[in-house]
């Protein structure tokens, strides 16, 4: 006989909480009310959800005891001391024999004998998150896309140490955000993560980081965000609250939205840039916003398009979170080539005007950064087209020695024209 507590033994998560975000969008329709906060009406929302339970994260080690102990002839129960409806749904799911009450185990109010039970207990304990845990789940990688923050102070040659202070704390400001961001979206996105390939292994969809954890998590990583855009300005706080409010737009609405989703990403990387330039004080180029939109969206482009190239390599559906089919590969294909032709076209004609000859002493060697655009762009949508880009393309451009060293070749043209 072997009897197993479901929270904390087999459930890597919280049932209730995973209820709960079973259906945000209901669960957040449901909260507008703030009587609805009374604890009898959660627990009769926790109780209503529609909880998939062939995808929660199940300890693998404690399923694989019950299997062994199944295949040994003996019964299996569950111990739950809340949400009975889940619980015997989950012992169903499982094929065990039925849940119990802890009160049971202690009263011996057993439907089997109380000297045959072999227990795997909660109190064993998980170990808390790891550093590497943490640092997957608030995408500290992603960061590199926030050192866009520095490239209106480089542009407009401002590298006093004061112009990238500011900056640094602009980029602090917008990497702690964008985690607070991540965890919104992975706690929005649990079950959609959890049917994908690669996105299951997320430490919320595993349950390798507690959803409670997330939870306290993002307010303090936004409230730390505040503080350090309040050491620069107000006109800061101010970007990164459109930054912010623009994310959780994409995270609830935009990303679901065929194209608005493309623009909506282009933007948010453009507002980056935009404040860098109010971080430093600088005016910002009108040359360099319109090259940065074009660049963004053809980025965007080639995510969308990787991202349905792999799922058509996988043999998957259409993804059931995004608008889009693996029928429009063509399509997507062509915009982003286009786009970032556009943005070549940009540069170009930025080149060939006046400006350029106050910055740059040496402006003609700016012609040189064509070719490489042009290589860049092509790249990434050849290796997007091979299903060899698993990730966003600025990240594989830091992982990727080819990208890497066409990057640091722009950078030197550019040093060796000022």
């Amino acid at each position: 006989m072997l009897v197993i507590d479901l929270q904390g033994a087999l459930l890597r998560s919280d049932l209730g909480l995973e209820a709960l975000f079973s259906d945000p969008g209901k669960t957040l329709r449901h909260l507008r009310d703030i009587r609805s906060w009374r604890m009898s009406e959660l627990s009769q929302l926790v109780a209503d959800a529609e909880v998939d339970y062939a995808s929660l994260p199940y300890d693998q080690d404690v399923l694989n005891q019950a299997l062994a102990a199944r295949a040994r002839g003996e019964k299996i129960y569950l111990v739950a001391d809340s949400i009975a409806d889940h619980a015997a749904g989950i012992a169903s799911h499982l094929g065990f024999d039925g849940v119990v009450a802890p009160a049971d185990l202690v009263a011996g109010a057993l439907p089997f004998a109380p000297d045959s039970i072999a227990r795997i207990s909660s109190q064993n304990g998980r170990s808390r998150a790891s550093l590497k845990t943490w640092a997957n789940a608030l995408r500290v990688y992603q960061y590199a896309k926030n050192t866009l923050v520095f490239v209106p102070a480089v542009t407009a040659h401002q590298m006093s140490l004061s112009a990238l202070g500011y900056a640094l704390l602009a980029f602090l400001a917008f990497s702690a955000c964008a985690s607070g961001a991540y965890l919104m979206n992975d706690l929005l996105d649990l079950a959609a993560d959890r049917q994908h390939p690669t996105k299951r292994h997320r430490a919320l969809a595993a349950g390798t980081l507690p959803i409670a954890h997330a939870l306290i998590a993002i307010p303090a990583l936004w409230l730390f965000a505040v503080a350090a855009s309040l050491c620069i300005s107000g006109l800061f706080v101010a970007v990164l609250g459109a930054y912010l409010a623009t994310t959780i737009a994409y995270s609830l609405v935009l990303k679901r939205k065929m194209l608005v989703d493309v623009v909506t990403l282009a933007g948010l990387y453009s507002l980056r840039i935009i404040a860098g330039a109010v971080a430093v004080g600088v005016v910002l180029s009108e040359w360099l916003l319109m090259f940065s939109l074009f660049v963004f969206t053809s980025l965007a482009l080639i995510k969308r398009f990787s991202e349905l190239s792999m799922r058509q390599g996988a043999g998957l559906a259409d993804p059931a979170n995004r608008d889009y089919r693996i029928s429009d590969l063509s399509v997507i294909a062509a915009m982003a080539a286009a786009s970032g032709m556009n943005a070549v076209i940009v540069f170009s004609l930025y080149v060939s005007s006046s400006t350029v000859a106050t910055l740059y002493s040496r402006p003609w060697m700016l012609w040189l950064l064509n070719p490489l655009l042009l290589y860049w762009f092509g790249r990434a949508l050849m290796m997007a087209h091979r299903r060899e880009m698993p990730d966003d393309p600025i990240l594989y451009t830091f992982r990727d020695g080819a990208s890497r060293i066409t990057v640091a070749a722009m950078i030197c043209i550019m040093l060796a024209a000022i």
